[in-house]
């Protein structure tokens, strides 16, 4: 049975830490609830196994819901002369897109070419990217003259314009489709908990053997533990974090995996570039990719390449990168954004995997490829990667498992084509990602949002009272920022207007939950949102 056919899960956190403290031993723990994790936790169960996933801090809290909203195969990858990450993520995008199409998409881009040479040659290398996707091209590459460009993306800067390549990819939302992910992995019998951190994991005669775990909403709760055949390490940014618990056991010295890259994104009002399609600069002055999407009624200018040693639960935009975006979004926009045009910023640390020590700090060049290793204990660890990716990245840690003896043989995964929550179904049209949000982004379970009190009561952007119930009854929200960081965008979208519903939402949450969920908290965030480096917060 598909999963969009399922009634709605209830997620009531004292019925989950029941089954959890119930649980004694399953076949794999997942630690971590981003894109990784949550791939790993649906394709096991849906190969049989008993799956619990612990994050410990809520589903794609991390850099997850801090994409730049691209199902991709990877454009600056081809000209790297990447092929093999190229086709494998081609491949991947029609998966994602057939599987949620409420919350995937095709998407146009429009090169624009300010240099003669510029449209022929990236013209021929988007005509291989259309080679290398075959049967899953989403639409052809086409040449366009100045005239075609601006027909296509109004707001476009013509002053010294060739024309340009129009070419086609996908977007998503990415903290909905990893909900998505959580949902339709608990629907086939996997448990998950959010502010459920692992503390330790767990050795027997040397190897992994399970991990100890704490409520952390509880601040009194004890916790517990739950033994494994199989440990998987989904951490992001935080995976070294994990292992070090391993190698503690052990006596062994952690080696970092992880390289993290900071990305920035800036969100203006859609009036920068009123239309349905995406400008991409593929060079900029120094060298770096510039993206003007335009998302949920909102336009996204990004992002940034900047290494970072510190791992911050919400990372800091530096001056330079909001001068940086700021900067060449003027050069290809009519109209040049400026700081206190920005409605909301906000920061992803990318974990990529950590090259040899050659003395380069730069995280440009580092592989987007994911990594899969197993430790001499048998913790298993996956990093790397990105979002389009995340349903092979799960199929190879898979794999890895069965290779490392952690697991049994396994028959073939099943998520190329199996939905997620909320697919409705054929012949359905889809609302596009450029759309306001709405009830759209439910999909087929649109109808048991309207049912629920408060469909009538339009917070704002959107967002009704209904949607909030929803989210805490049957999405595992259990605050604030839950809600309108991740089951609603608003945060990312326009942090001033987030700050101003928040008490709105606390009431709800008051009456569903008895508790406010972390108000006070999530003001502070929203300034920080809101608060453009360099300037005063408004």
């Amino acid at each position: 049975m598909n999963s969009t056919t399922l009634p709605p899960l209830t997620t009531d956190r004292a019925r989950l830490l029941s089954d959890l403290r119930a649980r004694r031993e399953v076949d794999v723990i997942v630690i971590g609830g981003g894109a990784s994790g949550l791939g790993v936790a649906l394709d096991a169960r849906l190969r049989g196994l008993s799956v619990l996933l612990l994050e410990s801090h809520d589903f794609a809290g991390g850099t997850s819901s801090r994409a730049t909203k691209l199902v991709h195969g990877g454009v600056r990858y081809l000209a790297q002369g990447n092929i093999g990450l190229v086709r494998e993520a081609l491949h991947e995008r029609q998966a994602l897109l057939r599987n949620a199409p409420h919350l995937a998409q095709p998407l146009a881009f429009v090169m624009p070419a300010y240099r003669f040479w510029e449209v022929p040659f990236y013209g021929t290398g988007l005509k291989a990217y259309d080679a290398l996707a075959g049967s899953a091209s989403l639409g052809s590459t086409r040449w366009l003259g100045p005239a075609g460009a601006k027909c296509h993306l109004p707001g476009l800067n013509t002053r010294g314009l060739f024309g340009g390549v129009r070419y086609w990819d996908g977007q998503f939302d990415d903290a909905r489709l990893a909900l998505a992910l959580a949902r339709t992995a608990a629907a086939q019998g996997a448990l998950l908990l959010n502010y459920c951190p692992v503390t330790e994991v767990m050795h027997e005669a040397g190897r992994v053997r399970g991990v100890r775990w704490r409520d952390a909403l509880n601040p009194v709760s004890e916790g517990g533990e739950v033994r494994a055949r199989c440990v998987v390490n989904a951490a992001g940014v935080w995976v070294d974090q994990v292992r070090q618990m391993d190698d503690a056991a052990a006596g062994r010295v952690t080696v970092p995996m992880v390289a993290p890259s900071q990305g920035v994104h800036l969100v203006v009002n859609r009036s920068f570039l009123p239309s349905r399609e995406a400008l991409l600069v593929p060079r900029t002055r120094d060298g770096r990719v510039l993206f003007a999407v335009p998302w949920l009624g909102h336009v996204i200018l990004g992002t940034t390449d900047t290494p970072r040693h510190a791992v911050a639960r919400e990372p800091q935009a530096l001056p330079e990168e909001v001068a940086f975006i700021l900067g060449e979004a003027a050069h290809v926009l009519e109209r040049a954004p400026q700081a206190e045009d920005v409605l909301s910023i906000w920061v992803g640390l990318r974990p990529l995997v950590r090259p040899s020590d050659d003395g380069d700090e730069s995280t440009k060049s580092i592989s987007r490829e994911h990594t899969v290793r197993v430790s001499p204990a048998g913790l298993v660890t996956v990093t790397g990667g990105k979002w389009t990716t995340y349903r092979a990245m799960a199929e190879d840690v898979l794999q890895r498992c069965q290779q490392a003896g952690l697991l049994d043989d396994l028959p073939a995964s099943r998520t190329a084509h199996f939905q997620l929550v909320g697919a409705p179904g054929p012949g359905t049209a889809a609302t596009p990602m450029t759309a306001p949000p709405g009830l759209h982004t439910y999909g087929s379970e649109a109808d048991r949002v309207r049912e629920l009190p408060g469909a009538d009561w339009e917070l704002a952007l959107g967002l009704t009272a209904a949607m909030v119930r929803f989210a805490v009854r049957h999405e595992y929200a259990r605050t604030v920022e839950d809600i309108l960081a991740r089951r609603h965008r608003m945060l990312f979208l326009n942090a001033a207007l987030a700050a101003q519903q928040a008490p709105a939402v606390a009431g709800i949450l008051q009456q569903e939950i008895a508790t406010d969920g972390g108000l006070a908290d999530f003001l502070t965030l929203a300034r920080h949102y809101r608060t453009v480096p360099g300037t005063i917060a408004p």
